[in-house]
């Protein structure tokens, strides 16, 4: 098991200024940053929406395994509408969206009740801090994996900071990136557009038309792809040394 997958990164989590925990309801497992220990209250929103998408899978198989958009569904929960939404110009299915759209909803609920909040899913990230935030970029063996974070600033926030790997997690690919990670103020869109545009990546040489097609994809702010030793950065974002 990578150190990835044993979600060792948690450990450098740093923010003296919040209150972290662990939340985990079957498959998914949140590690929640919040002004104090939310960790029920986090809970009960996982149970909640983590109901909405086994009610909707039990209704709609063809949900959680189409590689392909679906079809809209005025009748579906909110969330489930969303992942259809942002997935429908992606040419991916909804399921591509739903780490960043879990940790999107859990961090609206909680926002009710607290200031600042910081929700990672599995690498997608949904935050919200009264000061600038610094999100490592981890690229599994590439020689620039942490080498280099996003700096997010105040103004940004609420915000969706969410990555696609062929090499890292368990998330599907079809290209061969180390990673692609996007911001926007949609975590579901940011996630689905992740995975979509590393399909597109099958040599280290797509790069740069990867960043031409994410500047076409309407609310993502900006983003970083990375194949082994070459980077490709585009839109709203500032990168700082680690």
């Amino acid at each position: 098991m990578s150190r990835h997958e044993e979600r060792t990164y948690r450990q450098k989590v740093s923010s003296s200024d919040m209150t972290s925990f662990h939340v985990v309801v079957k498959e998914t497992d949140l590690w929640v940053s919040a002004d104090r220990n939310l960790e029920k209250e986090t809970t009960d929103l996982v149970f909640e929406y983590r109901k909405q998408l086994e009610t909707y899978i039990s209704m709609h198989p063809e949900f959680a395994t189409s590689l392909s958009p679906c079809g809209q569904d005025p009748y579906a929960p909110s969330m489930i509408r969303e992942m259809i939404d942002v997935t429908r110009g992606l040419g991916v299915g909804p399921m591509a969206s739903v780490a960043g759209a879990i940790a999107q909803y859990v961090g609206r609920g909680l926002m009710r009740i607290t200031e600042q909040v910081i929700v990672e899913n599995g690498g997608d990230i949904f935050l919200k801090a009264g000061r600038p935030v610094t999100v490592s970029i981890f690229a599994g063996d590439s020689l620039l994996s942490e080498k280099f974070g996003l700096l997010i600033p105040e103004r940004q926030m609420p915000l969706g900071v969410c990555s696609s790997s062929a090499k890292v997690g368990h998330s599907l690919s079809m290209g061969i990136a180390d990673v692609v990670c996007l911001l926007s103020s949609s975590a579901a869109l940011a996630d689905g557009a992740a995975t979509a545009l590393g399909n597109r990546i099958m040599a280290k040489k797509d790069i740069e038309k990867v960043a031409g097609r994410a500047n076409e994809i309407e609310g993502i702010a900006g983003g970083v792809a990375i194949v082994e030793d070459s980077m490709a950065t585009w839109g709203d974002i500032e990168l700082v040394e680690l």
